[in-house]
């Protein structure tokens, strides 16, 4: 296939590891395809350390073989989209489950303005045998469900591995994971770069040779992405339910049992209250730390939330209420203990009062403390504007 390197448009780009049963048919479909289309092309395959001879077959069928040593989907894609020339690039596995001949539904959406092209398997048809029922009934519609409840991509194939997008959509995206989570952190970047994503249904077919997916482990490792990638979710709002919860039962049985319905909610009950309250309020702080410096470090958007807190943040602020906050506990304590005095040392049953006191000064500590690592956040926010 003959072509000019500067005036390359399309490079479709294989991670290949072990796949002389079908790396051969991969880059010849590729091929013939861009010839179809009259296209000035390339195919990249990206070796993962192979050893049946596959870079070999690969080259024999005319793709340009790059090396990565480091092993993993992500090294492998992140190696071979560096290395390619085009404008254009397509990716998919070089297992055979994708058909490479029908490129062009891939590059027509992006000649039309679009930044990345979604195939779906869902929206188009999975051969029997092509994938296992519990990844097509469970765990691809789950993540992808959580994936678009998290960040609002609005795709229905989270993890097809065939995908075009353009050069400079690419660049903006900034993607580091080395791992099968390479797949979500695409889409997830494109989503939260407000990226114009399209979708084409493809056929997925049954793949020749030994699967390296491992479900359990991969599916947590996009699980887990999401997860850090969202700590809004993941720590923001479960920390201020279990805060807000926490305060909500101390309050209600400070003045003593609640009866509800055939039983009393005493004391015990109100420990587990103040226990939530402080675990809550942690989890909180551990949010707010989370999300300026996923802003920080670039790994999302400021949000309304953030906006506002930091509008209103400053340390002394933070120190002033946390100073009070613990005041106001160390008050109650001495109350406490001037009456353990007027009573002689005596007997003494505030329990309630007590636990009120620990939260408070316990919360207002956290508050003084977690003001100084937020200033400290601040200052490379304010530095990274």
């Amino acid at each position: 296939m003959e072509f000019t390197v500067d005036r390359i448009e399309v490079s479709v780009v294989m991670p290949c590891l072990n796949e002389a049963d079908t790396i051969g048919v991969c880059v010849s479909k590729a091929i013939n395809a861009l010839q179809g289309l009259q296209v000035q092309g390339e195919v990249v395959v990206v070796d993962n350390g192979s050893a049946d001879g596959s870079p070999e077959i690969a080259r024999s069928k005319g793709a340009r073989v790059v090396h990565q040593p480091v092993r993993g989907y992500g090294s492998a894609y992140l190696k071979g989209i560096a290395e390619a020339r085009g404008q254009y690039i397509i990716i998919g596995d070089s297992d055979n489950t994708y058909d490479f001949g029908e490129i062009g539904r891939f590059l027509e959406p992006l000649r039309d303005g679009y930044d990345l092209v979604m195939g779906s398997r869902f929206e188009g048809q999975i051969l029997p045998g092509a994938m296992p029922w519990s990844h097509q009934y469970i765990g691809n519609p789950i993540l992808t469900g959580i994936l678009n409840l998290l960040f609002h991509s609005g795709i229905s194939d989270a993890h097809c591995g065939m995908r075009s997008f353009t050069r400079s959509a690419y660049d903006r995206l900034h993607l580091q994971t080395t791992g099968m989570e390479f797949a979500s952190e695409m889409v997830i970047r494109a989503a939260q770069a407000r990226l114009k994503i399209a979708e084409v249904p493809i056929t997925y077919y049954p793949r020749a040779g030994q699967s390296k997916l491992r479900s359990f482990p991969d599916g947590w490792r996009h699980l887990r992405f999401m997860l850090l990638y969202s700590p809004t979710y993941a720590l923001l709002l479960p920390g201020l339910v279990m805060w807000i919860l926490g305060m909500l039962i101390m309050v209600a049985l400070l003045p003593g049992p609640l009866p509800l319905g055939s039983h009393a909610y005493d004391v015990h009950f109100m420990i587990l209250g103040a226990s939530l309250a402080l675990l809550g309020f942690q989890v909180f702080n551990l949010g707010i730390y989370a999300r300026t410096f996923a802003v920080t470090e670039h790994f999302d958007e400021q949000d309304a939330f953030l906006t506002w807190f930091w509008r209103h943040f400053s340390l002394e602020k933070g120190l002033l209420v946390g100073g009070l906050t613990f005041l106001l506990g160390l008050a109650i304590d001495v109350y406490i203990l001037v009456l353990w005095i007027n009573r002689d040392f005596g007997p003494l049953y505030e329990v309630r009062t007590a636990l009120v006191a620990m939260v408070l000064l316990v919360m207002g500590a956290q508050t003084a403390f977690a003001s100084f690592f937020l200033s400290m956040l601040g200052i490379r926010r304010a530095n990274t504007r």
